[in-house]
């Protein structure tokens, strides 16, 4: 497990909390990755709220942002806006970790239920989702409004 800002010592990435100043880094992914890229107002309000996380993946000394993930904690829930890592850093790991480091914090704060929608055609996401347990409960016809693609609704249920 990652501690937020500690490298592992078999990692060469670690999860910390994200600042003003990654948000450049954090909008080159978004936009690198999904179709319909975030605003930095939209980043930048999400440091600014309390239920509200934004953590980034970091790689090598200096540190640079090779990854995000955005969620947020209310109640015993915890919802998974976004996550996504720099095209040439994917198929390394960070991914796995950035589930990862969702689903330990999601245990220490004795959250009840992870949700997240992620596109239909995203079959490697689900499957890696799957792979931490989550499960397909549903979808949201017509979800991303950049293409109007259906969202799978997917959940982990966590116990005390």
């Amino acid at each position: 497990m990652t501690i937020l800002g500690q490298p592992e010592p078999a990692s060469a990435f670690w999860v910390a909390e994200a600042g003003e100043a990654d948000i450049d880094a954090i909008m080159e992914i978004d936009r690198l990755s999904f179709a319909g890229p975030w605003l930095r107002q939209a980043f930048a309000d999400e440091l600014d709220r309390p239920w509200a996380h934004l953590d980034v993946l970091r790689e090598g000394e200096d540190g640079r942002v090779i990854g995000f993930c955005d969620y947020w904690l209310v109640a015993d829930e915890l919802h998974l806006l976004n996550i996504a890592v720099h095209p040439d850093r994917r198929g390394q790991g960070g991914a796995s970790q950035l589930v990862g480091h969702v689903v330990a914090v999601a245990r220490e704060h004795a959250v009840r239920l992870l949700a997240l929608e992620v596109r239909v055609s995203n079959r490697a996401a689900r499957s890696l989702y799957q792979k931490f347990g989550f499960r397909e409960v549903g979808t949201r016809p017509q979800y991303y409004a950049n293409n109007h693609e259906d969202a799978v609704l997917m959940d982990l249920l966590l116990t005390p």
